[in-house]
């Protein structure tokens, strides 16, 4: 196709601008709660509602691209993810706002995978590598972006809506982006699609919205007997859905239970979806602080992650090379490192106390950046280096949409422990209320709320620490290097006899 790279192009934008929104509304968080009047747990829905929806669509949406064309499906998202971002721009409560992130979240999921599926089929296999490469450093630069744009609309308010603004942007570039993908997108289709599994759908996120509702409404209503019920028939459900699965025709799975019993394949399930609650848990509670109890301005608390994004950035270099050497001990390094960067910055900021700057965690920050990349470069394909040929699409969309999940219950515990210790920002009303107090009670109350935040994030930032840590001992379970090695090998052959046959039919 001539226009292949054009295609490409307006694919990864829109997958860049649906992953930047799932950090972008981190430090919006503040601003959201002292205008619409938000709950702690509206908060944390705001955040769980995007990924849960996201993560609920994946595998569905990649099998509606397959059967009726990837680039009526992305269109079909693209606009409903423009239309959703409107509704919540417009949000006037809480409720609102959840509703519309839920259908940005879902509109979301139908366009991400039209984007791979789409490589792979405009690109032959020996040309995919470099287009994945950039694909996965858009996906990075997307998770920094993200804050640091939605900082500066926020405080410098250029569109006008402060917090809304996040979502003003959004509109005329997906526009933009459906003219440009009704005009330059393919059509492409599968030959052979497999069938839709609308039970196993309702069967699977039922499963994790047993655990995650009962998380994250049961502490601010007090963990009422009902919260204890649902979490106890999350794993019941969870279990329905598997043994639904064992009982579906092989294309007709939402997923290839058989995947589970490959001991590689499952501990790499494992690291995507603890890394997921990690660093989605970390950076949540990071704003919260410092923008709620520091009162930092937005553009300074979406700053914060910058020496982060350098590390990683930088590490993504030496990755790539180290991953054939040193196979599995690459992820358990870079869990490590994320675990230490991580438990570095929490001790400077409560040494640092109420006089912390970014400057501070500079040094903590890059550390666990560049074990992202060490962590995460080498991870798929050492954890799918023991799986079929046939197998390697339904893996990779099941990691993805782990990966989805464990953000959602990473947002969902570690609201528990920072909400539940004293992390709450305050309301307008407080705030109000503070303003009309002598200086000198203003300082004792405004260094009463920093200690108890402060409070509120130690008992948190263990969510993170210990979730990496548990990236690093899983890595461990991963293959062997042999293994790795021998699927290099296995692609480099299937490349070079693909590129014969179209040698000998040209």
């Amino acid at each position: 196709m001539k226009n292949r790279g054009l295609a490409i192009a307006v694919l990864t934008f829109a997958m860049f601008m649906d992953l930047m929104d799932v950090t972008i509304v981190n430090v919006a968080l503040v601003d959201i709660k002292q205008d619409l009047g938000a709950s702690s747990a509206e908060l944390q829905w705001v955040l769980s509602g995007y990924t849960l929806a996201f993560a609920g669509i994946l595998i569905t949406a990649s099998r509606l691209g397959d059967r009726f064309g990837r680039q009526r499906v992305f269109i079909a998202g693209i606009a409903g993810f423009t239309l959703a971002s409107l509704l919540a721009s417009l949000a006037q409560n809480g409720e609102t706002l959840i509703a519309a992130r839920f259908v940005q979240g879902a509109f979301a999921g139908l366009m991400v995978p039209q984007v791979l599926a789409s490589v792979q089929a405009l690109y032959k296999p020996k040309e995919r590598a470099p287009i994945f490469g950039i694909i996965g450093v858009i996906t990075a630069l997307a998770a920094v972006i993200g804050p640091v744009l939605g900082g500066w609309l926020i405080t410098s308010n250029p569109l006008g809506g402060h917090w809304r603004s996040i979502f003003y942007i959004n509109l005329p570039v997906g526009v933009i982006i459906t003219i440009a993908a009704i005009f330059l997108v393919p059509n492409t289709k599968q030959d052979r699609p497999n069938k839709l599994d609308p039970l196993g759908v309702l069967l699977a996120i039922g499963a994790v919205l047993l655990l995650v509702y009962p998380l994250v409404e049961g502490r601010e209503l007090g963990w009422p007997a009902w919260s204890f019920v649902l979490m106890a028939l999350s794993p019941v459900t969870l279990a329905i859905f598997f043994w639904y699965q064992t009982k579906r025709e092989s294309n007709a799975a939402l997923i290839p239970v058989r995947l589970f019993s490959n001991r590689g394949f499952t501990a790499g399930l494992l690291i995507y979806m603890c890394f997921a609650a990690s660093i989605g848990a970390f950076f949540l509670i990071l704003a919260l602080y410092v923008q709620g109890a520091l009162r930092f301005e937005a553009v300074t608390s979406g700053a914060l992650g910058l020496p982060f994004s350098l590390g990683a950035m930088v590490a993504a270099g030496i990755a790539g090379p180290l991953a054939p050497r040193l196979g599995r001990m690459l992820p358990a390094i870079g869990g490590v490192m994320m675990a230490a960067g991580t438990a570095w910055t929490a001790y400077n900021i409560n040494s640092a106390g109420a006089g912390y700057s970014s400057w501070d965690t500079v040094w903590p920050m890059l550390l666990a950046g560049m074990g992202l990349t060490t962590m995460m470069v080498p991870l798929l394909d050492i954890s799918l280096s023991t799986v079929g040929h046939e197998d390697a699409g339904a893996a990779s969309g099941v990691m993805s949409t782990f990966q989805q999940i464990g953000s959602a219950l990473g947002i969902a515990i570690v609201g528990v422990m920072f909400f539940g210790n004293g992390g709450n920002p305050p309301s307008d009303a407080q705030l109000a209320q503070l303003a009309k107090l002598p200086p000198a009670q203003q300082h004792v109350f405004m260094h009463e709320g920093q200690q108890h935040a402060l409070h509120a994030f130690n008992v948190g930032v263990w969510v993170p620490i210990v979730g990496y840590a548990l990236c690093a001992v899983f890595a461990f379970l991963l293959p062997g290097i042999s293994a790795v090695r021998a699927r290099a090998e296995a692609e480099a052959l299937a490349a070079e006899e693909e590129d014969l046959e179209a040698t000998v039919a040209g």
